[in-house]
């Protein structure tokens, strides 16, 4: 966090104060006031240091931080709006404090092309009030698109390791370390399912044709194992080509000490992991059905959640994100696992979880800016203009009101798709303020930003 002394008082009023707030970074806790002007932070100091302004906005009894970035979402568009679009995501966004995201490319068409990534910059550009990255899908017949794709905006690229899905197939290892030695070439961050797809297509055909139809049928198919080999496969591909390399939504704790393996080698890897992971185990199979349960990577049995809790705090993982995939009910609820929709709606209840947990003193206010905010920032490309509260950043700036309480409610989710597994979950400490670029998007839990604010980010590489 960046203090800066008072400005010259003979110049123009900035466009906003934030005043009485209690500023909060990975280190520090300061109370101090911030001055912003054409959508950044033009100072920060003491109380009546700072120049004039033609809006003020009171925070005090507030904590004051970043805002999140989420680097794995599924905002859905183009091609199956009945989940999502990019106005209802980015406004659950907002309200949840999150004011930077980076979309999967696994949409129809899936974003493999530059012309397809055009199509979703242009549905983006006019819905979004969060600011956001675009990934490219890394696929076997594409490779010749990635350096295109990268000069068209493309933030990072995606590459699914283990995939089931005919949109987005796992291309073969040859062309991933081509894919790689293009990125180290340019210096983006690939983001990587990492699961063995041959492991899971061999598992998963063998429990189809034994007829098997129940829940337990996908933890069996997505075993430990799969995750394993394709974190280690990824850090060896990563550390021969130079790539850097990001593992999303780890879920079994028996990856940690091969990550930490990796990054003890000098692999430039990050790794994040999601709420679901962190909050829930397969016993919520009786609160929720065992069929809503399904995701990808799975949810795993009690005794996971502990060791990534550990890893989280620790810094072996870096990231918190929510791999935000929103459906709905009906599309979690059916009679045949393989046919329940994977995945839940995230990016509106991933903060106010971790501050529930903030309250309750599980870890503090600081580590959470470092693993939602700081963290992802660096390693997308995107620190220091976002991810800090520093003179020069981006205005992305949360109030916190820690003393607020609630509880998670589907209905009152703005996603479309809202088969929240949160239902009922008690909260501590709730975002009452989201501004994007110092313009506020959500006030007391309601999206107030106009559609077509957020912009793409730009990436240093």
């Amino acid at each position: 966090m960046t203090v800066s002394g008072p400005r010259d008082a003979t110049q123009r009023p900035v466009d906003l104060l934030i005043t009485n707030g209690v500023l909060v970074s990975p280190e520090t806790t300061t109370a101090a006031d911030i001055a912003v002007d054409q959508g950044r932070i033009v100072a920060i100091g003491a109380a009546g240091t700072l120049p004039p302004a033609r809006e003020t906005i009171d925070a005090a009894g507030l904590h004051v931080i970043p805002g999140a970035i989420d680097v794995h979402v599924h905002f859905r568009e183009p091609g199956f709006s009945h989940k999502e679009t990019w106005t209802s995501a980015t406004q659950a966004a907002a309200v949840g404090g999150v004011t930077t995201v980076f979309d999967m490319p696994n949409t129809n068409p899936p974003t493999a092309s530059v012309a397809a990534l055009d199509q979703k910059h242009a549905i983006a550009g006019a819905q979004a009030i969060v600011d956001y990255g675009l990934y490219g899908l890394i696929g076997e017949h594409n490779l010749d698109q990635l350096e295109a794709m990268a000069q068209a905006g493309a933030a990072s690229f995606k590459l699914y390791m283990g995939s089931e899905n005919p949109l987005v197939p796992c291309p073969p290892d040859g062309a991933i370390v081509e894919a790689f030695e293009i990125l180290a070439r340019l210096g983006l961050r690939c983001t990587v399912h990492a699961e063995n797809t041959p492991l899971l297509a061999w598992r998963g055909d063998k429990l189809r044709a034994a007829g098997r139809t129940d829940a337990a049928a996908h933890l069996e198919q997505h075993i430990d194992l799969a995750a394993v080999e394709a974190v280690s496969r990824t850090a060896i591909f990563a550390e021969w080509t130079g790539a850097k390399v990001h593992i999303a939504h780890e879920s079994t704790r028996h990856s940690l000490p091969h990550i930490r393996f990796a990054k003890d080698r000098g692999v430039d890897l990050t790794v994040e992991t999601c709420p679901h992971y962190l909050f829930l185990s397969t016993d919520e199979g009786a609160r929720l059905g065992d069929n809503f349960m399904r995701v990808k990577p799975p949810v795993r049995e009690p005794g996971h959640a502990g060791p990534l809790w550990d890893a989280l705090l620790d810094g072996t993982i870096d990231i918190i994100s929510t791999d935000h995939a929103p459906h709905l009910r009906s599309e979690k609820t059916r009679d045949v696992i393989w046919d329940c929709a994977p995945g839940f709606p995230g990016v509106e209840t991933s903060m106010v979880l971790m501050l529930a947990e903030v309250s309750r003193g599980r870890l503090t206010l600081g580590q959470y800016v470092r693993m939602a905010c700081e963290a992802p920032a660096k390693a997308f490309g995107l620190f220091p203009t976002k991810g800090v509260l520093a003179v020069g950043a981006d205005a992305d700036i949360v109030l916190l009101d820690m003393t607020k309480t609630g509880r998670i409610s589907a209905a009152g989710l703005h996603s479309i798709g809202n088969a929240t597994p949160f239902e009922g979950f008690p909260l501590h400490g709730l975002p009452v303020r989201t501004l994007v670029r110092g313009r506020t998007v959500a006030l007391e839990g309601r999206p107030v930003g106009t559609p077509g604010w957020g912009r793409p980010v730009t990436v240093a590489c």
